[in-house]
């Protein structure tokens, strides 16, 4: 049994496509995931990076994140076989902790209170695995670091990478 850290924004919850959708209810445009790769996460929108980064301080933003592919059905068989904590970062954005435990309510209800970890700093994140789409959460931890694929990661290397859910399974189930 391993015990595995798992992120939640850009891991578990789509934050490139809440970006996306959030942009286009805004403004009127949608645009295209693909222009993004490679990018900063909040750049790459016409509007600007101030209005994008702005989004995470409204309300309704972290609560209304799509779950990312897959991501239900292999958390829940990890979470019968391995010791998992969801590790999320919340104190940047007060509004999120609240947001952020109700979307964990809604799309994974067997996850219960003592699994959830919200934090500043993911350096005092002790497991064997950590699933995360930023290097500043993954250059320190001690385990096995496996960053998992966003548009704003692609160009990333010195980690194994994780493409999908389906994958994170087929190497932790």
């Amino acid at each position: 049994m391993a015990r595995i850290a798992i992120d939640m924004d850009g891991v578990m919850a789509d934050t490139s496509q809440q970006y996306i959708n959030w942009y286009a209810n805004r403004y009127g445009e949608t645009i295209d995931m693909n222009s993004l790769v490679g990018l900063p996460e909040t750049e790459g929108f016409p509007a600007g990076k101030d209005v994008i980064r702005g989004f995470l301080y409204e309300p309704g933003f972290f609560r209304t994140k799509p779950v990312i592919r897959d991501c239900q059905k292999v958390v829940k068989e990890l979470f019968d076989k391995h010791d998992v904590f969801i590790v999320s970062a919340a104190m940047e954005f007060p509004q999120s902790l609240v947001e952020k435990l109700d979307w964990l309510k809604e799309h994974f209800p067997f996850i219960g209170w003592e699994r959830i970890v919200f934090c500043g700093s993911k350096t005092i994140v002790h497991a064997d695995y950590m699933i995360d789409d930023h290097v500043k959460n993954l250059q320190y931890f001690k385990g096995e670091p496996l960053m998992f694929t966003a548009p704003h990661n692609v160009n990333v290397s010195g980690y194994k990478r994780v493409n999908s859910w389906e994958e994170v399974g087929r190497i932790l189930l």
